[in-house]
């Protein structure tokens, strides 16, 4: 997806945050490499439980930087930085029309840890979002992971997948959806995989108005999605289903650990978010089963 060049996008909740050090507990809603993470654990005999969801002790926040360079759709086209920010500025306009009362969220993007209200976290976590501060925390250099390790196609629309499925976590913490997360964690119906199917299909709602979203001005932020944008964001929420990672990492799918769902069900979850370009649409805390993803 390309942002029109001369977008404004100066306004964009995005910036970078500095370093912490140690691990720390998380209350961390839906990180798409927290599985990766958990996985490791598992298989080395660990308990997964204490990398998803741990403690909630308070940490000192980090200093944050404006991306003071990141001000038109043209330095969106060219620094992973600024299409996060611009990302961010399309996101806060779709859902702030969506749900007026709900406050925006905003991105902290950092470099191998980063303190937060939910603990420290380092990278190996992935992008996540903290319901304590209600924040977006992204290390970019797992786009590296996602193309490289994971197999995603690593277009731009795939990293604006990801970060419109944290925002969409966001707007379950609004809901009061996100707590299924953790009530019930495990499982392919679990609620875990229902909370994090649904920020799979909120992210489609947006990406079906994405073209429509517009700067502080006025102006359009982006080009029309193609459907290679499509497909790259496909690529994506394939690369991070349950299925695909366990595959990878030890062999063999166990579908009763599942806490994301399975490529092809965050697929068909995006799909219809997108298709309908209603976040109605995305209701799978109500389903009979999180296959039932076509309309």
């Amino acid at each position: 997806m390309t942002f029109r060049e001369n977008a404004n996008i100066g306004s964009g909740r995005a910036s970078r945050g500095g370093g912490g050090g140690g691990r720390g507990g998380l209350a961390v809603g839906g990180g798409l490499g927290a599985l990766v993470l958990a996985l490791v654990v598992m298989l080395f005999g660990g308990d997964p439980g204490q990398v998803l969801g741990g403690g909630q002790e308070q940490a000192p926040q980090a200093e944050n930087v404006d991306l003071a360079d990141c001000q038109t759709g043209a330095d969106a086209n060219r620094s992973v930085d600024c299409r996060m920010q611009a990302t961010m500025v399309s996101l806060e306009d779709y859902w702030t029309a969506v749900l007026p009362d709900a406050e925006p969220t905003s991105a902290i993007l950092f470099s191998g840890s980063v303190q937060t209200q939910c603990g420290n976290a380092t990278s190996d976590v992935g992008p996540f979002y903290c319901p304590l501060d209600r924040r977006i925390y992204l290390d970019t250099t797992f786009f590296n992971q996602l193309q490289g390790q994971l197999g995603a196609d690593g277009g731009n629309f795939s990293q604006m997948y990801v970060l419109a499925h944290e925002y969409g976590h966001h707007i379950q913490n609004y809901t009061g959806a996100l707590q299924y997360s953790q009530q019930d964690p495990r499982g392919p119906e679990s609620g875990a995989v229902r909370v994090e199917l649904q920020a799979d299909c909120f992210a489609g709602a947006w990406a079906g108005n994405a073209s429509r979203t517009q700067d502080e001005q006025g102006q359009l932020l982006l080009e029309e999605l193609s459907r290679e944008d499509i497909e790259s964001a496909l690529s994506a929420a394939s690369a991070v289903g349950d299925d695909s990672i366990q595959e990878q990492m030890q062999g063999q799918v166990t579908p009763h650990t599942w806490s994301h769902g399975s490529s092809e069900q965050r697929m068909g979850w995006f799909m219809r978010g997108y298709e309908s370009a209603d976040p109605n649409q995305c209701d799978t805390l109500n389903v009979a089963s999180v296959d039932d993803y076509q309309g």
